[in-house]
């Protein structure tokens, strides 16, 4: 018998699924995202602010932060401060002061300061939720996925930098699961997934791995029953952050393209598809309207794609658009996008029988 945890840690949302591969059985939870509670935390803390912890996703929470240290001061620990960003200069030219974690605790203590501890996953937090679905807390392996930039060198975008680090792998092995890292596996400038893992590892768990919630998403999305038995799938993923579009042939990855949400409408989406299928979308186009990036190592042709299948909970954006979209929810849940790409990530690595997410 083995138990098995996901976690997708969003922006919006954090959305957990339970699988025990004896009984066959699965639970499945979707709750508000750390994100989103630790920056109404701040934003509802009068006064100063006393941060510490690690790096988290926090594009909402950075901006609480800098508004606060207008007025206020915000101390923070040097790896809470990469929350805000991975260069310090950065983080005190917006008022933030970075002091050492002895410095910080001291200051914790005093009335005049609200604590903040960072991270996207709070231990204590994820076993009361799966204590709720009234099974052990106890598991065989819990697999995590959140987005992590990396840490790019001097004069490197982010964006351009994660993308080759994605890019590397998948010339190599074009299967989004062959990006799953097990948590001594991490490549040393991806900082989130590090720090996401060593949090991981404090639960009752055999073994910790993480992935990118872009590629799990991608995984998952091919998972839904509609897509079986297909060669040709085109799936989309419009999170609360961001989309994600990918062409997949026979199993394997030919490309993909990450937007943020907000940058993009049901319009422009479809013509990202048939670009895509097309292979005419570049990565430096990509990036220069301020998207994520695109990758394309096959181009199979529009005209040969049986299905566009969406997911993700900002998907109605595709109200306006012109192409004939099928609304996804692989395992019946369109929030589970994530964690089905986790666990079939893990079935894969862990050579586990082929499972049916129906």
């Amino acid at each position: 018998m083995s138990r098995y945890l996901m976690i997708d840690i969003g922006a919006g949302t954090m959305d957990i699924l339970y699988y025990d591969d004896s009984a066959d059985l699965h639970y499945k939870a979707v709750v508000k995202s750390p994100a989103r509670l630790i920056t109404e935390t701040a934003e509802a803390a009068g006064g100063s602010l006393a941060v510490s912890g690690c790096e988290m996703g926090g594009s909402p929470l950075s901006g609480v932060l800098k508004a606060r240290a207008e007025g206020a001061r915000v101390v923070m620990t040097p790896a809470a401060a990469a929350t805000v960003h991975h260069d310090p200069a950065r983080v005190e030219a917006a008022g933030i002061e970075i002091l050492d974690d002895a410095e910080v605790a001291e200051l914790r203590g005093r009335p005049e300061f609200t604590p903040l501890v960072l991270g996207d996953l709070e231990p204590a937090r994820i076993a009361g939720i799966v204590a709720g679905f009234g099974v052990p807390v106890d598991f065989d392996a819990v697999a995590v996925c959140v987005q992590d930039h990396g840490v790019a060198p001097p004069g490197v975008s982010h964006l351009d930098y994660r993308h080759r680090l994605f890019t590397a792998d998948l010339d190599r092995a074009p299967f989004p699961h062959t990006l799953l890292y097990r948590s001594d596996e991490i490549p040393g400038t991806m900082n989130r997934l590090a720090a996401v893992a060593q949090s991981a590892g404090r639960l009752p768990t055999a073994e910790v791995y993480v992935m990118d919630s872009g590629m799990a998403a991608i995984l998952g999305a091919t998972m839904d029953s509609r897509c079986s038995g297909l060669e040709t799938v085109l799936v989309l993923d419009i999170a609360t952050s961001h989309t994600v579009g990918a062409v997949v042939e026979k199993g394997a990855l030919d490309g993909f393209f990450e937007y943020h949400t907000h940058a993009v409408t049901g319009k422009r989406i479809a013509s990202l598809l048939r670009e895509l299928a097309d292979g005419t979308l570049t990565h430096e186009a990509i990036l220069a309207e301020g998207g994520h990036g695109a990758y394309t190592r096959r181009a199979p042709g529009f005209d040969t794609v049986d299905i566009i299948l969406a997911t993700g909970p900002r998907r109605r954006l595709l109200q306006g658009c012109p192409l004939p979209a099928v609304m996804g929810a692989p395992w019946g849940d369109n929030m589970m996008t994530g964690t089905v790409g986790l666990l079939e990530a893990l079935r894969r690595r862990k050579g586990l029988p082929a499972m049916a997410y129906v």
